[in-house]
């Protein structure tokens, strides 16, 4: 069976990733002013008022957190696992 890379990547069978540094994952969060930050951009998006600069960081902060919430999830599936 062929995994995708994130799969590969969060195996627990490579020893890196302990249960200590999942936890740690899974409970990350943005740093307040980053979170106040996005919430500023994501009302101005609502309100068509973001200005072209505004957009692409808005979206990158979008993608950046699709990744992250991805990788939790699938942290979150390992640790459920590990535990059985």
């Amino acid at each position: 069976m062929i995994t995708s890379t994130l799969d590969q990547f969060l195996d627990p069978n490579t020893g890196w990733l302990t249960p200590q540094i999942a936890q740690r994952i899974v409970q990350w969060q943005p740093d307040p002013k980053v979170r106040a930050r996005i919430l500023e951009l994501g009302k101005k998006a609502e309100e068509g008022s973001l200005t072209a600069e505004e957009d692409a960081e808005y979206e990158r902060y979008i993608e950046e957190g699709d990744v992250i919430a991805l990788l939790q999830a699938k942290t979150r599936r390992l640790l459920e696992e590990a535990e059985g």
